[in-house]
């Protein structure tokens, strides 16, 4: 019978898995549907002279969700741009040390994006977009919800982001097994 902190970490490791996953095949369907509804209202404009009108409002909507929806990853496979050189000449005790720092810096202002996105979201709940008629703040809400989530990456991945052990998977179909 397993111990319960072996069994809370297995636990903690699937639903880590599945997030991940959630994660990246949200980000392959926002932008997959995002590049076939520009490409059907290029071809639309081009072909039959008429443009789908609520396109490109949607797809500026999209692209703020994936923005904020990556960064959490990005972060996690060490694709944000970063200035190291300084870093680089630390011995080894200091660097780690100047890497905690910079982490939980980070998630200060992660969480400081995360209210003042909230903030907004809520503040422009009862304006509608001028296309599609939807709340304002479904657009903004990408930015507390993104913001949380990038935190919750980097509290996750807080020993590999110290350690400089970044995870890269250019493929999400490996990430199933």
């Amino acid at each position: 019978m397993d111990q319960p902190p072996a069994a809370l970490s297995r636990h903690l490791s699937a639903a880590e898995r599945a997030l991940l996953a959630a994660n990246r095949w949200t980000l392959i369907a926002l932008m997959g549907s995002m590049a076939c509804l520009v490409f059907a209202n290029v071809v639309s404009r081009y072909l039959f002279n008429h443009s789908i009108i609520w396109v490109e409002e949607f797809t500026q909507y999209q692209m703020i969700w994936i923005t904020f929806l990556g960064a959490g990853l990005a972060l996690r496979e060490g694709r944000h741009v970063a200035v190291d050189i300084v870093e680089e000449y630390l011995p080894e005790g200091m660097r780690r040390a100047v890497r905690r720092a910079i982490g939980i810096l980070i998630l200060g202002l992660l969480a400081t994006i995360a209210i003042l996105g909230a903030q907004i979201a809520q503040f422009t709940w009862n304006q509608e977009t001028p296309v599609l008629n939807i709340p304002t703040g479904i657009p903004y809400l990408g930015v507390p919800i993104g913001a949380l989530l990038c935190g919750l990456h980097l509290v996750l991945s807080f020993g590999d982001f110290v350690e400089r052990r970044f995870e890269r998977s250019d493929d999400p179909a490996t990430e199933a097994h």
